[in-house]
């Protein structure tokens, strides 16, 4: 869910300047997922220009803030959102950790990167949610770990039906900065494609695993 309009235009605005996201609805990226798609994102590239990584710190822990107060701790996903993770709980000044997909086979055998005591108040932070199944796998590993997993936020969502399921399923709330819907709004505004691209771009979000030019 998108709290407020004009960060989510500006957000996509900034995305878009810096090529965190990049469009090319007629020469289509290809996923590892084998998926064709007109979208490409990373947004590690935000780390590189501190204007836009400062901007998007401050929006998350603002909105972070006004929905749950101030956690225990902030929790990263690896590896897209421990940068971004981090920046935010300094930010607010409080405790970082950040979840691995899955345990280390070596060492410590940590899933869980940091210090968490069972029952602190934790506030996950994503850079990308496309499905969703990495997102809350990581919120899964927390709660096993006996934390209260309070809620998430994330820089960028592609809006996929079924990734809503998928939070509806865990009951969890999802926050996002900006989405593909508001990014699509963006480059229609700012005139990057003609119809018949935006067209393309819009259908793609319809029906991604079938989606081709």
């Amino acid at each position: 869910m998108v709290r407020d309009k004009k960060i989510a235009i500006k957000t996509a605005e900034l995305l878009l300047q810096i090529k965190a996201i990049k469009l090319q609805p007629q020469e289509p990226f290809t996923w590892a997922s084998g998926w064709k798609s007109p979208i490409y994102c990373d947004n590690r590239v935000t780390l590189s220009y501190p204007e836009v990584r400062n901007f998007l710190k401050e929006q998350l822990a603002t909105q972070l803030e006004a929905l749950y107060g101030k956690p225990d701790v902030i929790a990263g996903v690896a590896t897209g959102a421990i940068g971004i993770g981090m920046l935010v709980a300094d930010f607010m000044n409080l405790p970082f950790i950040y979840v691995r997909p899955e345990a280390k086979n070596h060492g410590r055998q940590n899933q869980i990167e940091g210090h968490l005591d069972k029952g602190q108040k934790v506030v996950v932070v994503e850079d990308l949610i496309s499905t969703g199944k990495s997102s809350l796998n990581a919120v899964d590993a927390l709660q096993e770990a006996g934390a209260d997993v309070k809620g998430m936020l994330a820089l960028f969502s592609y809006g996929f039906e079924f990734a809503v399921e998928n939070f509806k399923k865990f009951d969890l709330e999802l926050t996002t900065l900006s989405d593909y819907d508001h990014l699509i709004d963006q480059a229609t505004q700012a005139g990057h494609f003609k119809e018949d691209q935006i067209e393309l771009l819009k259908s793609w979000r319809k029906d991604p695993s079938n989606w081709n030019v």
